[in-house]
């Protein structure tokens, strides 16, 4: 049995931030952490951005074994007894720990049909599959037309591929943007070269030699090279939830990230946590909410005592087009334009009963600080005294 001052499971972004926060109060402390990925923890916002752009592939390693810790690879926790403070892999090894860490992210939503014909795109092996198919395929269809599925079908596009996109909605990110934006962004990949399948979905896929057959529920087929999906995740909870830990939409944590358990935590995409600024809980499945929120929990089992009160912001890259954001974006609520020039570049408020909810800096930049500080005023605001804010 391998004994731990700090025990972690998961070996993601969270996971080594975490290992930051702690070795910034505790440089002697041993601590293990248990991963099921086959890989070192890596910079995950890179699969789908600037790996495709010319960035290195070892520029994405955290090299989080540097800062002198266990790291276990390939093994996946099927038990934790919080009572005993003991955990047991999938290999049958034993782990006891002082404080532990559940960084167990998220597991992407599967259809019933297709098997291992298409990509989940999520972590470094889907992006060295895909990347492996780029390189004598010339096209692809992506099923999503959200978050990770704007940007895997950009970046293919961007390597000289055929795409097409196919997705429910009218169009592209159209539970996030307001409507007339998400119409501009669908049709500016259209004139990019994308294929755009809208209010439709893929029904059944069949293997064709080395073609793959994909037929959507109006009628349509195509024969393409690869298929890659991107269709939300569902937080890792079994565990969690086995160990008789609270579960709500993730893992419940208080304002200092431990859960219902003493001296267990829980941080990232898993954790379901107060966001202060918007006065609810939320989960949030960004990476800057994975560093900060990691970072804190490491440094709170540690010794620390500090709150979590950091308001987390998300950006994406469309082709040239690129936004930071913070708080809620959601097509329901009410919106705000203050343009520079309409769908290039401008700020989008979303709003809930006269407060700003949620910020979009549409090709903006530099003004995160004054975003966030606007999420936190009460308001009411009208729309003529967003004009200009930011």
């Amino acid at each position: 049995m391998k004994k731990y001052q700090y025990l972690i499971i998961g070996g993601g972004q969270t996971g080594d931030a975490a290992v930051r926060g702690i070795r910034g109060l505790d440089l002697k402390g041993s601590v293990g952490m248990l991963s099921a990925e086959i890989d070192p923890p890596y910079s995950r916002p890179a699969l789908s951005k600037s790996l495709w752009q010319g960035k290195a592939l070892d520029k994405i390693w955290r090299n989080t074994k540097d800062l002198g810790i266990d790291l276990y690879l390939g093994r996946k926790v099927v038990k934790l007894d919080p009572h005993k403070k003991v955990i047991i892999d999938d290999k049958g090894n034993e782990y006891t720990y002082n404080k532990l860490l559940l960084a167990t992210g998220g597991t992407s939503n599967h259809l019933p049909f297709g098997e291992d014909k298409i990509i989940y795109y999520r972590g470094f092996q889907d992006y060295q599959r895909l990347r492996a198919l780029s390189e004598h395929g010339e096209k692809f269809l992506v099923i999503g037309g959200g978050f990770i599925g704007s940007e895997i079908a950009a970046a293919l596009t961007m390597t000289d591929k055929k795409v097409v996109m196919v997705f429910p909605e009218k169009g592209i990110g159209a539970n996030v943007y307001p409507d007339d934006l998400s119409l501009f962004i669908t049709d500016y990949y259209r004139k990019k070269g994308v294929e755009i399948v809208a209010e439709n979905t893929v029904v059944r896929i069949e293997e064709r030699g080395e073609k793959i057959s994909v037929y959507t529920k109006t009628g349509k087929t195509f024969e393409v090279d690869g298929v890659v999906a991107g269709i939300g995740i569902r937080p890792n909870t079994d565990l969690a939830q086995q160990a008789g830990l609270n579960i709500d939409n993730g893992i419940a944590v208080d304002a200092h990230l431990q859960t219902s358990v003493l001296d267990i935590y829980a941080a990232g995409d898993v954790a379901n946590f107060f966001h202060t600024t918007l006065g609810r809980r939320v989960r949030v499945e960004h990476e800057d909410n994975a560093v900060k929120m990691g970072n804190m929990a490491g440094r709170n089992m540690a010794g620390s005592n500090e709150s979590y009160t950091h308001v987390p912001m998300f950006y994406s890259d469309l082709f040239d087009l690129g936004y930071e954001a913070v708080g809620q974006l959601s097509s329901k609520l009410e919106v705000v334009y203050d343009w520079k020039e309409p769908f290039k570049k401008g700020v989008v408020y979303y709003l809930e009963d006269g407060r700003v909810r949620g910020v979009l800096l549409w090709n903006t930049w530099d003004t995160l600080p004054a975003a966030r500080v606007l999420l936190a005023e009460p308001g009411p605001f009208k729309a003529s005294e967003l004009m200009g804010r930011l």
